[in-house]
Formats: structure tokens, sequence, C-alpha cells
């Protein structure tokens, strides 16, 4: 203990000194979420302030509040560029008006862009203390942060003992690390949206489509956690998804979820990142039950095909009578990202007895439009193509999309629409010729 004690107190400094050496034009990649490392971040923008480093790029997915309280700020933007897999609150506004700029991308293929065709100088994120043996581990985040951390030139990281300490393909030793700062600021929690009344009604639909045995990914939204309430008389569910997050680890504690039918990591329930409140963080801690791995494991679709009856549920923004979603864009404009939808959709399809299932409110603005449209809107992304669409659901119905013609998927999904809509979308279908 005592050697990697004496490494750690070599390489432990103020993170004004840990950034001292980013070099101008470099590129920084940083952890998202509850591993954006609030004071290496303010360091950097420290030294953008002074006038001490200039044009840099740097990268991340969905950026929270220490980015938006530190180099997403407007005064940097002449001696910076922002680069996002996942645009967020924090910087939407920038990106749609071309100020910061989102990278269109499959989540589990992120570590590989990041290996192939990026050279990263810098990596920062936070991390868990360190152990007896020497190891950090990436604690809630380790998507593409735990690739960067060995693609970099130099890895700098934030010791913060709110961290939780994650099995699985988590740890990082004290030896690959240049720099440490140690700073133990509350980690950042997201409050889940609450979900509409029609939720309850698209949550028991979905519900009944997951048996028993199942292998659960769920999305953010608050369908998909609406849905967890539904489960809980299930048994052995297991768990393989990109985020773990309250409703899952309920299920965990009610019993459902255990994990033996499992084909692939059996017992235990893996993600890639954990987001959610302070019982959360404290629930995944030193719990050996827990493991995190790369979103290039997790959200591989060759994996989650690898589980018996895998069961994908997540949210969309709009659906065209095509059975195309759009789960990313409003008006044109960027507003999220991809994520991993796609990796789980073409998964769970692939998986023996698994199913895909995009369920969405059939309405928006308080019922004043139509989530279900003859043609996704000028400008707006094709998140889920026609031909990968398996499962949709509203409080309508649910839909089985897979092996019917432009005429039979038109007709299924106008049965989701609205009543109010119902007629209108008819008409739109026969002016495409779809019926």
């Amino acid at each position: 203990m005592s050697q990697y004690r004496d490494l750690y107190q070599k390489k432990l400094m103020t993170p004004e000194k840990a950034v001292a050496s980013i070099p101008n034009g470099g590129r920084i990649i940083h952890g998202m979420a509850s591993a954006e490392p609030p004071a290496l971040l303010g360091a950097i923008a420290g030294r953008l302030r002074n006038g001490d480093l200039k044009g840099i790029e740097i990268y991340t997915l969905l950026p929270s509040k220490h980015a938006a309280a530190t180099y997403l700020a407007p005064e940097f933007r002449d001696c910076l560029t922002a680069f996002s897999w996942f645009v967020s609150p924090s910087n939407r506004g920038f990106v749609q008006v071309g100020l910061d700029y989102y990278i269109p991308n499959l989540f589990h293929q992120i570590p590989r862009l990041i290996r192939e065709f990026m050279e990263v100088d810098v990596t920062v994120t936070t991390v868990s203390p360190m152990d007896k043996n020497g190891f950090f581990t990436f604690g809630t985040i380790n998507d593409y942060i735990s690739t960067a951390a060995r693609c970099c030139k130099t890895l700098l990281v934030e010791v913060n003992e709110n961290m939780p300490r994650v099995f699985g393909d988590s740890l990082l030793h004290v030896s690959e690390v240049d720099a440490i700062v140690e700073n133990n600021t509350p980690l950042f929690e997201i409050a889940f949206s609450t979900p509409k009344p029609e939720a309850e009604a698209i949550a028991r639909i979905v519900a009944a489509e997951i048996p028993d045995g199942a292998t659960l990914q769920v999305g953010i939204g608050g369908i998909p956690a609406k849905v967890c309430e539904f489960l809980s008389d299930r048994k052995d569910l297991g768990i393989h998804s990109e985020l773990f997050n309250p409703a899952l680890m309920k299920l965990i504690k009610q019993g459902a979820v255990t994990g033996r039918r499992k084909i692939l990591n059996p017992r235990k329930h893996v993600f890639t990142n954990a987001l959610g409140d302070k019982e959360l963080y404290e629930f995944i801690h030193d719990n050996p039950s827990c493991e995190s791995y790369p979103v290039s494991y997790v959200n591989d679709p060759v994996n989650i095909a690898r589980q018996d009856n895998f069961i994908s549920v997540n949210a969309t923004i709009e659906v065209d009578l095509l059975g195309q979603c759009n789960s990313e864009t409003l008006d044109g404009a960027q507003y999220s990202g991809t994520g991993g939808q796609l990796d789980f959709v073409r998964g769970a399809f692939n998986s023996p007895g698994g199913k895909s299932i995009i369920a969405f409110y059939s309405t928006a603005h308080d019922g004043a439009v139509s989530r279900i449209v003859p043609r996704l809107g000028v400008g707006n992304a094709i998140t889920v193509p026609r031909m990968d669409t398996h499962c949709l659901a509203t409080e309508y119905g649910i839909v089985n999309l897979k092996g019917k013609s432009t005429r039979d998927r038109a007709l299924a999904v106008i049965s989701l629409a609205h009543p109010r809509f119902r007629d209108e979308l008819r008409r739109e279908a026969e002016n495409m010729y779809l019926v």
C-alpha cells in the first residue's frame, strides 16, 4: 500500500498545476454528467480567462452544470471550440446557432472513434478514491471516458470521495495517471421528468410485453421509468442497460431483478452509465452485483443480441407513417442525440425472443399536436430507420411493424394516433399512395 500511496502523493497537485501542461491548440476529452471534474474544468477556464490557453478543442457527451459554469461560458467562444456527442440543455442553444458542434454517432462506436480517428492530448474526469492496491474506478460514468483515459497523452483525474466505487471493467491504476487533484464536491444528480397522466396507460401496455426472465434496457425519460413500476411481480429479470437509473434500482430491491437467466454476465446488473440521486450512487457503491463496462461493450448490438428475451424500451419525439422515428431533433434543430437508441433497437430485435419497443405519447402541447405525422419535419433526423423499427406503443396500443408492407404499417401507425387526428392521417396516407 505504501508504494501506491507514495506514487499518489507524488502525483497529487493543485488543479492549476495539473492543467498547466495543456498545450495551445490541444484536444481535450472530459467525463460527462456526474463524472465532470469541476475543479479541473474550473482551472482550464481560468487559463482561458487569463489568455494563457487558446485554440483548444473540448469534447464530451451530455455537457452538464460544471461544463456550463466553466468553459461553455460565452466569454470563451474566441479561444475554444466545443464538440459534443449528445446535446443537452447546457449547450443546446449554442449548437442551434452554430457556436458549438454536434457530432452524429452511434454511442457504442464512440470509443472506436476516439481510438482510430482522434489524437487526444488530455483526458480529464472524476474518479473514486484509490484502494490499497492503487486502483481508482471510473465510478458512475464509464462509457467512452475509460477508452479516452487510455488513448490520451496526458490523463488528469479528480478524486472525489462521493464517487462510488464500481465493479466490472472500471479499474484505473494510479500508475496510468499523470496528475491527481482532490475535490469532494457533491455529485451531479439528475431529476427525471414527471410522467404525464397517459404514461400509466402506455406503461401497462409495454409492461405486458415483458416476460419473466427478460433482460431489460430502459432509456431516459418518464415513460421508460414508469414501465418499471409495473414489473415488480416479475421473476428473474436481468439488466443490461446503457443507463442504470432509480427505477431499475427499485426493481432490484423489490426482488424482481436477479439476473439469473442472463446469458452474458449472469447475476450481474450491467450498465455503462449510472445517473440518478444520492440513493442510487450509494446503492452501486462497492456493490459486487453492479458492474460497469465501456459503452463499446454494453451497447454493442452483437452483445445485446447474445441475451435471450432482451426487451429494449425507449422514447421518441415523433413517428411518421412509414414507422421512422425522430428522437433527437425539433423543427430541424438538434435537440438531443441518437445516444444508444439505435444500438438497442437493433440488438434487441436480434435477440432470441427479444423485442424493441419505442413508446411515446400520441400528442404534444396538451393534445394540440399529433406526434404521429405523415412525414418527419424538414431537417429532422431519422434516429430509427423504418427498416429497424420493431414495436411502437402509445396510450392507444402497441403494434409490430416488422414484416409489414408500407400500407399495413401506415394503418398500424395511424391506429396509435389520438382519434382526433386519425382521419387526417388517413387522408395524408392516401395522398402518399400508401393506402
